[in-house]
Formats: structure tokens, sequence, C-alpha cells
């Protein structure tokens, strides 16, 4: 654990100089209480929005859609990548939110966003090894087209979206971080993701709807 704490103070690979610094003062999450503006076509989902389906490979060549799981009650869609050192730090996290609540009816489905073009080690080949060295127990799907990210309104790895099955509809219940430290998971104090999904779990509504994502910016 200590190597991935020394690879999380180190800036992202191709990450612009402002953004890597913005990145290096918010390494403890906080929550986010302002108004979320209006959403638009290129703002992606608030919180109540429906997000709709979409059909993506997986590391082993297998197209996967969220309508794939029939009895899930929801969703934890991670954005995330191979490179960006807060994502590499998040990756035993990610595995354990997938044991924790897949059995539950929330799994985790991650999916990379980044062009390979931009971050060649984010390729769909090396997504691949890292699934396999890493352990992934959840599907890790390429966004090669770079429009399901977009949709959603994802501008970080990692960058969470909580969704809920309602009425045959998947709703947007929190966006945000994983958790208070994605740095270091040894200091994390509050559960963001994992407190949202035991609230619905619990038949009740999520509290804290929106953190703010802190991690690398998208390669576009």
């Amino acid at each position: 654990m200590a190597a991935i704490g020394f690879i999380a103070l180190s800036s992202c690979k191709n990450e612009p100089t402002n953004d890597t610094a913005e990145v290096a003062v918010n390494q403890k999450v906080q929550p986010v209480f302002t108004e979320i503006p209006t959403p638009t076509a290129n703002y992606g989902y608030s919180i109540g929005d429906e997000a709709t389906d979409f059909k993506l490979k997986d590391v082993n060549g297998k197209m996967v859609s969220l309508s794939d799981y029939k009895d899930a009650k929801g969703f934890i869609v991670i954005f995330t990548c191979n490179t960006c050192p807060f994502a590499v730090a998040s990756e035993e996290r990610i595995v354990g939110l997938d044991k924790e609540f897949k059995a539950k009816g929330y799994p985790v489905i991650a999916i990379n966003p980044n062009n390979p073009a931009v971050q060649p080690d984010d390729s769909y080949e090396l997504m691949q090894q890292k699934a396999k060295e890493a352990g992934f127990t959840f599907p890790y799907l390429f966004d090669e087209s770079q429009t399901v990210y977009a949709k959603y309104g994802a501008t970080k790895t990692p960058h969470v979206y909580l969704l809920q099955k309602e009425d045959g509809k998947n709703i947007v219940k929190y966006i945000g971080a994983i958790d208070d430290n994605v740095r270091n998971a040894s200091e994390v104090k509050d559960r963001f993701l994992a407190n949202a999904v035991n609230k619905l779990l619990a038949g009740k509504e999520v509290s804290l709807k929106e953190t703010k994502a802190i991690g690398c910016s998208v390669k576009q």
C-alpha cells in the first residue's frame, strides 16, 4: 500500500498544469451543497435524471449493457482508467464495493473513457492486462467512441454515478467521489458511495447526493 500512496502523489500523465494543481490541493473530498445547474446536452446527468442504457465491450470481448442485469436493483457506474494515480489508488476500493454490494443488487460497472491516442497506456489491450493484474470482479468496459462518458457528464477518473431502477428506468441517485480520501484508503472517514447505496437498500432517500470527484481529467 505504501507504493500506491507514493504513486498517488505523482501527477497524472498528460495532465494540464492547472488541473494537476487542483488535484493536488483537493486530495480530500468535500461534499458539494451548491445547487446543480440545469442539465444540458453538454453538461451530463443530474440527480433524478434517467440514465440511458449503453452497450460497450468488456475486457473479454463481450458487449455489456445495463439491461443484461435483469435482477439488479441498480448500478454503481464508475468511470476509471489504467493510468491515473487516483484511479490506481482506488482499485482495491472498487473491487471491495463490488464484493460488498453486487450480491445485494448493486453491481459495479467500470468504464474507461480515455482516448488511447492521447494516453496510450489506456489502450484496450492494457485494460485487459489491468483487469487481470488488479483482480477486477466486475465488467471493465471501453468507451471507445467516448459517447457514454460525455452523456453522463463524467470529467474525472474516478467519477461515480449511482443508479437505482425505478419503474424500468435507471435513475441517478448519487454523483461524485467514492469517499473522502481518494489518495489514501486507510484515512477514509466518510464512505460517500457506500453510504448512498445503503440508504437505497434501506428504502431511504440518499441524504448526500453529490460530492466533488477528484482525479485526472478524461483524455479526449
